[in-house]
């Protein structure tokens, strides 16, 4: 490590400038849920259309995670990190100030792809700069910024959207934004591993068509149709820019993304098994805030009291995990955390027109627990063989296959959602329902149940990876120079 800090590095005062960005980066995407049906009104739109405030978002962080690895080398991780979150704070500032709901998109959008930077950029840092035995406890608390964001994210924004305007829900990420760039400047040194000769300029161009169209397809398939040639080609077209992504990054002398750590098995195992969870996780921070609005006719700051308690134990559990991971490894945490999920988002796919909030409270809670038990067992694993010159790329990797495929999940569990209703409205319809109020409610519950459904089927596919996934023995750190203070 080059030019570093001849300060010594403090643990405490590191993480609190990564625990603060991390937060605020999660928070903008967890308060965004509950407003979905107010911004349908406002803007006098559909859900599918306003959800790609969601999805622009969710897309636009997939896309610039790529960039992170060669970024953070050619202008040092620190002040990549600086630079996003000036950014993300100027883009908040612009989605509070949309005017329509292409404009909201579009600032969505651009506040998406400082967030991309932001995630991987905060994970490089510990895995640079935190020697390796305290690197569990560094991604545990990481974990925890960002499990903490959606527990208090929709409880913030219920609170928001009954007492003020939807435009608050952005304004309040500025003085956060602020507090964090100070941290930030203060706390983390400046250092540099290596600095990469030239951009691959042809690898983004790739990644970002391929995103682009494979998510843009999913999102309008039930709109277009699924067999239309619009979508095709975008199917067609999104492949074969992936593949062509991966073969240049395979052959490139300064690849964009270092696709060759994949060749570690256990990198490979656990990022698999992250984006798995990332599919099902997505099912309810999307299903279960429209359920509880859309059917039961809950408020905003209500639907948010009633998610808060599973948001809370999912953060609360985080720190033991932590500790735990040292003790038993990563196997036993991510197969029982794996079941929880499973049974969890199970049980939610039994959901009635009048099913009590205790039976939605309780299950979130035993999905929730079992999403902590997955989350940082499969961060720390994936990257503990990594070298240190490498965790820029693999952090970016790893980052931006999980936005990619939180993308797809958000953009194929709404096309189902609208599919569905579709189809369970006919069958109501033809076994001789004539209430359309009862008909819209019962076909829109059924479809909830049957993405749930899904979600489950996904899930388990996670538990037989998570069963490869050994404990390895951490090396001794002897050098004084790796050795930190609390």
């Amino acid at each position: 490590m080059s030019n570093t800090n001849e300060k010594q590095i403090r643990f405490w005062p590191i993480m609190a400038a990564i625990f603060i960005g991390s937060f605020l980066c999660v928070l903008a995407s967890a308060t965004i849920n509950l407003a979905l049906e107010i911004l349908t009104d406002h803007f006098d739109t559909t859900l599918s259309s306003v959800q790609w405030t969601l999805t622009g978002f969710m897309l636009a962080m997939g896309t610039t995670a790529p960039v992170v690895g060669y970024l953070g080398e050619r202008f040092s991780y620190r002040r990549l990190y600086l630079f996003s979150l000036v950014g993300f704070t100027v883009a908040s500032g612009l989605c509070a100030a949309a005017w329509n709901e292409q404009s909201l998109i579009f600032f969505r959008v651009l506040q998406g792809a400082f967030s991309g930077l932001i995630i991987p950029a905060t994970m490089s840092i510990i895995y640079q700069i935190i020697p390796r035995d305290k690197q569990a406890m560094a991604i545990a608390l990481w974990g925890l910024s960002a499990m903490l964001a959606p527990a208090f994210g929709p409880t913030i924004s219920g609170w928001i959207l009954q007492n003020f305007d939807w435009q608050w829900l952005f304004l309040m990420n500025i003085p956060i934004g602020i507090i964090a760039i100070v941290c930030v400047y203060a706390y983390i040194p400046y250092y540099r591993l290596n600095i990469p000769k030239s951009f691959d300029g042809f690898g983004f161009i790739t990644v970002v068509l391929s995103s682009t169209s494979l998510l843009l397809a999913l999102g309008q398939g039930h709109t277009w149709g699924w067999d239309s040639m619009k979508v095709r080609l975008l199917l067609i077209g999104g492949a074969f820019m992936l593949v062509l992504f991966i073969w240049r990054e395979l052959t490139a002398k300064t690849p964009l993304l270092n696709l060759r750590v994949f060749k570690n098995v256990r990198f490979t195992l656990n990022t698999i098994i992250a984006n798995i969870i990332t599919i099902s996780l997505y099912s309810g921070t999307l299903l279960t805030p429209i359920f509880l609005q859309r059917i039961q006719h809950v408020s905003a700051m209500d639907t948010g009291l009633i998610l808060l308690p599973a948001s809370l134990v999912m953060a609360l559990a985080m720190p033991f995990v932590g500790k735990l991971y040292s003790i038993v490894g990563p196997r036993w945490l991510m197969s029982v955390g794996i079941l929880l999920l499973t049974l969890g988002t199970l049980t939610l796919s039994w959901l009635s027109l009048d099913v009590p909030h205790s039976y939605i409270v309780w299950w979130m809670i035993v999905r929730n627990l079992g999403i902590a038990l997955v989350v940082m067992p499969s961060s720390n694993a994936s990257m503990e063989q990594i070298p240190p010159e490498l965790s820029g790329h693999a952090s970016a990797i790893s980052n931006w296959t999980r936005n990619v495929f939180g993308s797809f999940a958000i953009a194929i569990f709404t096309t189902l959602l609208a599919s569905r209703s579709i189809d369970h409205a006919a069958s109501l319809m033809k076994a001789g329902d004539t209430n359309e109020l009862h008909i819209g409610m019962m076909s829109f519950t059924m479809s909830v149940n049957d993405v749930y459904l899904i979600a489950t089927f996904v899930a388990v596919a996670a538990l037989p990876l998570s069963l490869l996934i050994g404990k390895i023995k951490q090396p001794v750190v002897a050098a004084k120079e790796e050795r930190i203070s609390a």
